[in-house]
């Protein structure tokens, strides 16, 4: 269930197991899903379960980025072009299947494993410009950590309401 491959302890470790744990639950979501399945609006919302997917690997790619002090500018306008592929983060696209976007995530977290073992946790980098975010505020490598796994555990949770209303199966109960 847990991606401690590396075999560490203390606070490497926990972290590493933490994320493995709810990327476990994520993934589990999809067992035995059809693509179809996975692109299932099974709510009011428009989560899919391969577009959580999709949507957290992305999101913990980027944030592996900025923990390397690799971080992009945040744009000040919005083209229908950038919204249009904000909003396919979120879907599975035409070519595009639940058996690719899990190799995509296992590649994904397989790179973030290897920077929690490796990188400065007390290493900071300021987040960068945006709307909703104040100028001068430093993340520090392990609070980017952390937010993978918050965000990676949130949205596991929305993939299990959609997956046990598609078809009741559920992770956990």
């Amino acid at each position: 269930m847990t991606t401690n491959e590396q075999g560490l302890s203390g606070e490497r470790g926990d972290i590493l197991d933490f994320l493995g744990k709810h990327r476990y639950f994520l993934r589990h979501t999809a067992q035995g899903l059809t693509d179809e399945q996975a692109r299932t609006r099974s709510t009011i919302s428009e989560l899919t379960i391969g577009g959580l997917i999709k949507h957290v690997s992305a999101t913990e790619q980027h944030w592996a980025e900025f923990a390397q002090g690799k971080s992009a500018a945040t744009p000040t306008e919005y083209t229908p072009e950038m919204m249009a592929a904000w909003q396919d983060q979120f879907r599975l696209t035409e070519g595009e299947t639940l058996a690719g976007v899990l190799a995509e995530y296992e590649k994904v977290a397989a790179a973030t494993d290897e920077l929690v073992a490796t990188l400065d946790l007390d290493a900071r980098y300021e987040l960068p410009a945006a709307p909703w975010q104040p100028p001068g505020v430093f993340w520090t490598v392990r609070r980017v950590f952390l937010h993978i796994a918050a965000e990676t555990a949130q949205h596991a949770g929305h993939a299990d309401i959609v997956r046990e209303s598609i078809d009741g199966q559920k992770t956990m109960g």
